[in-house]
């Protein structure tokens, strides 16, 4: 049976650091909108009055009919009519330095050391890929939390964990803050730290 071999946290020479910081909410606050502002598709579109069809002869004549006054058939108020300042094709992504991302991803880390929710593991080796297996292997380790664990080119892991709700894989490239604040648990494997390590280091 597969067992995982949990690094001491006096190993992990990093660690030490995200206890002592000051965790900052604006900050990781930023770095999530700026995420989820690139990962909108933007391709909502309306059709303005010069995009619709129909007629632009006046309907009936100004006065003397008794009814309101009307134009086009394309007017907005008009069944079928054009949508007046309706959205739009576009992007919403927008500059974020990296600084602010580097900044906003160590007190992610930090709130999860300091809640003591980041976890450092020797590996993630598996015996099986299947879900059953690696749901229980999972189970027995974090209970029911949401975890995200962080390997670079862990095929069984990938595989086992991703019909279980609430586990995730990500390799270090992309570790963000959003799916670290998602998670209730952020697990490493020592052969990631390094390249987290070098992540945060930017924002030093």
């Amino acid at each position: 049976m597969t067992k995982w071999k949990v690094i001491d946290a006096k190993d992990v020479d990093f660690l030490a650091d995200l206890q002592k910081i000051e965790i900052r909410n604006d900050l990781m606050a930023r770095v999530v909108h700026w995420q989820l502002a690139k990962r909108r598709q933007g391709t909502h579109e309306t059709k303005e009055e010069g995009d619709v069809r129909g007629s632009t002869r006046k309907l009936f004549r100004q006065k003397g009919t008794g009814n309101a006054r009307q134009g086009a058939r394309r007017a907005p108020h008009m069944r079928g009519g054009g949508v007046i300042f309706g959205p739009h094709n576009r992007s919403y992504d927008y500059a974020l330095p990296k600084k602010i991302r580097a900044l906003g991803l160590l007190h992610a880390l930090a709130s999860r050391a300091q809640s003591d929710s980041l976890k450092f593991f020797k590996d993630f080796k598996l015996d099986s890929f299947k879900t059953k297996d690696v749901a229980k292997l999972v189970k027995d380790a974090f209970g029911d939390k949401k975890v995200l664990f962080v390997d670079d080119n862990n095929e069984n892991l990938t595989s086992g964990v991703r019909n279980i709700y609430g586990v995730n894989v990500l390799p270090v490239i992309g570790l963000n803050v959003y799916d670290i604040l998602k998670h209730d648990v952020v697990v490493i494997s020592e052969a990631a730290a390094n390249g987290v390590k070098g992540r945060v280091a930017k924002a030093c």
